[in-house]
Parts: C-alpha cells; structure tokens; sequence
C-alpha cells in the first residue's frame, strides 16, 4: 500500500484538535435554565446522556478517512521481468608439478583450486567448463550451469595425474574449441600457470591467434614469487627435502598471448594477490542483465471515501436529532 498524494496526510494532525474541542463544546455549552436542578440530579444519567460523544466519534473516524482517502491510497502490483546474457568461460588449470612450490599457502596449486572454487561460486548466469593440463591436456567439466558438478569436478584435480610438463599451447587451443561453437556473445579462458610452454605440438602464440579469430578473449595468470620458491622434494635416501627452485614464469609470452586476444595479464605473488585478479576478471566480465518492472497500480480510496463520508453524514443526523441539545 502506498500512497499517490502523501501531502495530504498532514491534515491528520488535525484531527484530535476537531475531536477535542467537539467534545469539549458538547460538555460546556450552556442547556435550558432550571430554577433547581436537584430532582435532575438524583435521577441520574440517561442512556442517552451517557452516549453523548457518539457523534464526536464518528466525526474524527469520519474525517480520518477522509483524509486518508485524499491522499489516494493505491496497491501497486510490481512484476519484474530479467534478461541475462551470460558468458562463457574456460578454466585452464596447470597441474604440472612445480605447482607444489610452496610460496602460496599451502601451496600454488592449492590455492589456485580456492580461489577458483570462489569464482565458481559467485557466478550466476554464465557457463563455465575446466581443462587441465601439464605435458597433455584434458577436459575436467564441460561447459556448464551446474556449478555444484563444477566445483566437484575441480575439487578432484591433483597434481602428477597427468605426465609432468607444460604443454600451454595445447590447453589453450583445447579451451578454444570447446567455445568455438557457442552463441555466448562473450567467451573467455582464464588460464593459470607458473611455468613455460615446453610440452605440445602448438604455440601459445599460435593457439592465441586461432582465439582471436574466433573472438575469444585470453586472461592469464602467471603464479609465483620473484625469485625463488620453497619446494619440497622426496630425496630417495634421505626422505622430504625443503629446497629453493627458480621460478620461471614466461611473463613475455603471457602478455602475448593476452595482449593479441584483448585480454590481460596477471602476475599473482601470494594468495590475496590472486584473489584479487580473480575479483577483477569477474568485473571486467560481469554479466549483463536487463531488468524490466511493470507496475499495476489499483486505487483504495473509495474503501475509505464513502464510509468516511457515511460516518460523518451519520454524525450530522445524531447531532440534529437524538442528540440534539437545547437551547
């Protein structure tokens, strides 16, 4: 319930001030003078006498709504109606062994399945899918709207499934068949990486350009501290080391690759880092959604006009007739 003109509703404040000195004229206003009024007096109160504020009643309940009818109360039927153009998206995941390295926490590949995860979830028209690669690639999940599936699919990815390597070109040009045929108007491939292409039969670069012509965009993220990271490594004889390996992430090739798409590059140096880039790939592909409201409007003031009306046509034939007052 609303109401199409509020302004009115300020003569609301008026009311009691009408009730009271209704009331208060009806107990002072001087009657018919007796020489004595004792034999009145110990005949008590009538009926009558006693329902004497009747009319002032009616009168406040009438002019309240009146009021109320003025300000023209109406219920508004809202119907909203939504369009939303999804996106999709490929998940290029490395799992080749230096994604152990422990220079996120607990390590980059573990971190890179969290906050993956985490996209996944707040997403909510948009199709996504997951490759992962190291020397091959694979398709984890299709392209999908069941993000639970999704995110069971990825919680099921482990590091030295797939022969060690880093085959980059291969995955991206997996990623870009399976969005080849799609209508989505937008289609993107999140990859993520700390390494160099060293596995496959396809360039990055190659696999960047069959993107481009297809019209999908690449985001790449290259993983890692500077410098060196901690990596534990099982020594035949004598058992886990901790050891300090290089990272060496093909920063150049990435920025290729992205740059010749229209997309970006990432360098993620610790895990609020990567959530970060993550949060900003989201904005950056933020689904469209069209909102369209209709509003049926249906107008209550007659429910309260006419009884408001009735009250105080009422309250003028008690006040004239059986409650009339002499003089």
């Amino acid at each position: 319930m609303s109401f199409s003109q509020p302004l009115w509703l300020i003569l609301l404040v008026l009311v009691p001030l009408v009730g009271w000195r209704s009331w208060h004229t009806r107990r002072t206003r001087a009657g018919m003078r007796f020489s004595s009024t004792s034999a009145v007096t110990a005949a008590g109160a009538s009926l009558k006498t006693r329902l004497h504020f009747i009319p002032v009643v009616f009168r406040v309940v009438g002019l309240t709504l009146a009021i109320l009818a003025m300000a023209r109360p109406q219920d508004r039927n809202v119907v909203r109606e939504r369009y939303a153009e999804g996106v999709d998206i490929m998940m290029v995941l490395d799992t080749s062994t230096s994604m152990r390295a422990e220079d996120f926490t607990p390590n980059r590949f573990e971190a890179a399945k969290v906050v993956g995860s985490e996209f996944i979830s707040g997403r909510t028209s948009d199709r996504v899918g997951l490759i992962v690669f190291a020397a091959a690639a694979y398709t984890q999940a299709p392209l999908t709207l069941d993000y639970d599936f999704l995110l069971e699919m990825l919680r099921e990815v482990e590091v030295g499934v797939i022969e060690d390597g880093t085959a980059i070109g291969t995955a991206l040009a997996m990623a870009v068949n399976r969005l080849k045929d799609t209508e989505a108007k937008s289609k993107v491939i999140i990859l993520l990486t700390d390494g160099q292409n060293n596995r496959g039969e396809l360039s990055p670069e190659t696999a960047a350009e069959i993107a481009r012509t297809l019209g999908v965009r690449i985001y790449a993220i290259g993983v890692g501290q500077h410098g060196e990271a901690p990596f534990v490594v099982d020594h035949p004889f004598a058992g886990r080391q901790r050891r300090m390996v290089p990272v060496e992430i093909d920063e150049e090739m990435l920025q290729a690759v992205a740059d010749m798409t229209g997309g970006e590059y990432f360098r993620a140096t610790s895990n609020g880092a990567l959530r970060e880039i993550y949060d900003q790939i989201g904005e950056l592909e933020k689904t469209k959604i069209e909102e369209r409201m209709y509003v049926d409007y249906e107008e209550k003031y007659a429910s309260l006009l006419f009884p408001g009306l009735m009250l105080l046509f009422i309250e003028i034939l008690l006040s004239t007739t059986l409650f009339r007052r002499f003089p």
